[in-house]
């Protein structure tokens, strides 16, 4: 059965922005109020912290990195990794004097974790000096929810609740003015079985595709030099749409865009990755070479046990047709060591296909169970010394893949988009391959496009000089 989305706009909320703007000019304890946002996890929390701010700066604040600074302090949490939670937990529980010194200051809490009942118990509990609480389908609502948490003094908590729909319209207050992430969908139906996902961000569901293409011409018209179209699985944008559209046919209308610019996306599920979408890669006039791709095991055994819907040699065949098609491409991916019940030999199989691929650079993570999905009720005979031990041997395959690759690199020119000055007068930037080189130059570069001749390879890092 189909789920249906609705599209509405912002301006539901807009009176709550005016409202909160005038309860803290007089409760600011500077002349300005001052937020202090702490973003964890992925880059869609990244995009999601940056409406925030956009609400926030209609609200009249300005922004602080100090918590002591603050008038507003929140944590936009993640819900994926398990020292993710407990990091957020131990920062929160650092407020207590703060909140002591200032009683003024307002705390909450957002994102991946909020939506959790086990999480926002032990927050409730626990933590009563946290007065917002709100998962990710509320961000929309975030004004309304800020003025009643200050005007009523009580502590306000909205978890839970998804009305399936989509809210364009949200004033968006980017971190760079030359790179900057655009959301292109949310939510997941894929249902990974160590993958809290889905439990969190809700069912898959797209935006509309002229309201995405709009905003990238927006974005490439206001100078954005790289745009990153983002979403849990980007492969499947598009399906819930009528007329139905494909992530292809989007990719292929935003490279159309006259301008100076690199376009890449995140991330890609091998199972929706379609030879259609590998051919507006190859073709495309302004789109990366760059493919994540993420595998997470290389043994068709566990890839069916991890719900994955793709086997070992589906995967290897994207690859092959990706190398034919873009001679030239990057590819990295995402890899979990230890999944329950996996073996020294299954782990071999991840290992010889890391090895068969040759990729780019890898994310390895050692398996952490997520109460609520199913991998986490799996019976797991292996200890964590023994899934340390093998991806110490899967880190040690990989390093010596990248040295090869990146010295392969050595003599070559590429152009870079040059994003921050590492020490004076030393430049960093990224190739279509999202490869980084350093090189020698002015900060009058950064943000800028720039040719760069490679002339030393490390294991992860090109060195170069301007060609």
């Amino acid at each position: 059965m189909a789920i249906t989305f609705e599209y509405k706009n912002f301006t539901d909320e807009n009176h709550y922005l005016a409202m909160c703007a005038e309860v803290m000019s007089v409760r600011a304890r500077g002349a300005r109020p001052l937020a202090c946002i702490r973003t964890y996890g992925c880059q869609q929390n990244v995009a999601d912290s940056e409406k925030i701010k956009g609400m926030l700066s209609e609200m009249g604040f300005d922004f602080t990195e100090t918590v002591e600074d603050a008038d507003f302090i929140l944590f936009n949490t993640c819900a994926v990794r398990e020292h993710a939670e407990d990091r957020v937990f131990g920062n929160v529980g650092a407020l207590k004097n703060i909140k002591r010194r200032h009683p003024s200051v307002i705390i909450g809490l957002c994102g991946c974790m909020m939506e959790q009942k086990h999480v926002t118990d032990r927050l409730y509990k626990s933590f009563p000096f946290v007065s917002l609480v709100f998962g990710t389908h509320s961000l929309h609502r975030f004004p309304e929810l800020f003025y009643n948490t200050v005007t009523y003094g009580g502590r306000v908590y909205e978890t839970g609740v998804d009305d399936m729909t989509v809210y364009e319209g949200i004033p968006t207050r980017r971190d760079g003015t030359f790179k900057g992430w655009l959301p292109i969908m949310y939510g997941c139906n894929n249902f990974c079985t160590y993958c809290i996902v889905p439990y969190t961000r809700g069912r898959e569901r797209s935006r509309k595709f002229e309201e995405v293409v709009d905003e990238a011409r927006a974005m490439i018209e206001a100078g954005y030099k790289e745009i990153t179209l983002l979403g849990q699985n980007v492969n499947s944008y598009g399906k819930n749409l009528e007329p139905r559209r494909t992530f292809a046919e989007l990719l292929s209308a935003i490279d159309s865009i006259e301008g100076d610019y690199i376009l890449r996306f995140m991330t890609s599920h091998p199972k929706d990755c379609s030879k259609e979408l590998i051919d507006v890669i190859a073709s495309g006039s302004h789109i990366s070479t760059h493919l994540h791709l993420p595998f997470q095991s290389g043994s068709d055994r566990v890839l069916k046990a991890m719900n994955r819907s793709y086997d070992r040699e589906k995967y290897l065949g994207i690859v092959r047709y990706a190398r034919e098609k873009i001679p030239d491409v990057s590819l990295t991916s995402d890899v979990i060591v230890g999944f329950p019940g996996e073996t020294y030999d299954e782990f071999l199989e991840t290992v010889s296909l890391v090895r068969e691929v040759g990729f780019t650079s890898l994310f390895t993570f050692i398996y952490s169970p997520r109460e609520g999905t199913p991998a986490a009720k799996m019976d797991d005979p292996y200890t964590h010394e023994e899934k340390s031990r093998r991806f110490s041997e899967l880190l040690k395959a990989q390093e010596e893949i990248s040295a090869s690759r990146c010295a392969a690199m050595v003599g070559s020119e590429y152009r870079v988009l040059v994003e921050e000055e590492t020490k004076p007068g030393v430049l960093s930037g990224r190739t279509s391959g999202n490869v980084i080189v350093e090189f020698p130059g002015g900060s009058e570069l950064i943000g800028q496009f720039a040719n760069v001749r490679v002339t030393k390879a490390r294991n992860w890092i090109l060195n170069g000089e301007l060609a």
